[in-house]
């Protein structure tokens, strides 16, 4: 994993390919919008992001939930949380030293398994969505037992959000086979982007914990609205 700069702008790179810019970060920022939307009025919120990248989807939880908050980040590779310290903090404000934050270097799912109930919110950007790429072990986090342990992890009336580089049909369609509650999101990988390159799923026992928008779960009756955007 390397990080690189050019001019104003931060890469970071695994192997060679890119796995994430300063450039493109309005993905991340739907990422915490859509998965805080149903919890910013709870008095004392707790999230979980797995995966702290370059502290976009951070910075905006923070924005959006109320002084008695308390976000917890997990993140594997401790140079990327030392990068945010020390070079990439300005990007997005330096979230990191918000005092609502705890930091964990370590894999998010097991922060996942030791927890229950203990999360209003999950937001997971860990690899590029469903497809691991960069951590093998992330497989695990997608499929069905890492997803029922999210659910184990999540409060009533919880959802998780999760980041993807693309859409994934197999992906959805077993989150639904396991009961779950599912609205896909297409989003803008930057502000000014003509396509909705990117994809958001929110996730939850209970419709009702879902943010408004697209791709409503096809077991829950009457009209939606569309999402703006």
């Amino acid at each position: 994993m390397v990080l690189s700069r050019h001019d104003r702008d931060f890469f970071i790179s695994v192997d060679g390919r890119q796995l994430m810019t300063s450039r493109e970060h309005e993905s991340e920022l739907e990422l915490a919008r859509l998965g805080c939307e149903k919890i910013r009025k709870r008095p004392r919120p707790v999230v979980l992001i797995g995966g702290l990248g370059m502290g976009y989807t951070l910075r905006q939880t923070l924005d959006l939930l109320p002084p008695g908050a308390r976000v917890v980040v997990a993140e594997l590779m401790p140079d990327v949380v030392r990068w945010n310290q020390e070079l990439l903090g300005e990007l997005a404000g330096h979230p990191l030293r918000d005092g609502r934050v705890t930091v964990e270097s370590c894999d998010v799912a097991q922060v996942i398994r030791r927890s229950e109930s203990a999360f209003d919110a999950i937001l997971l950007d860990v690899d590029n969505g469903p497809g691991a790429m960069t951590y093998a072990g992330n497989d695990g986090l997608y499929g069905p037992m890492g997803i029922g342990a999210v659910m184990r992890a999540l409060r009533p009336g919880g959802c998780l959000a999760i980041w993807s580089v693309d859409v994934d049909p197999l992906f959805e369609g077993r989150l639904r086979r396991e009961g779950l509650k599912v609205r896909s999101f297409r989003v803008r990988a930057y502000a000014q982007a003509k396509n909705r390159s990117r994809c958001v799923w929110a996730v939850a026992q209970d419709a009702r914990a879902l943010p408004e928008g697209e791709t409503p779960d096809k077991t829950q009756d009457g009209p939606t609205r569309s999402r703006r955007r």
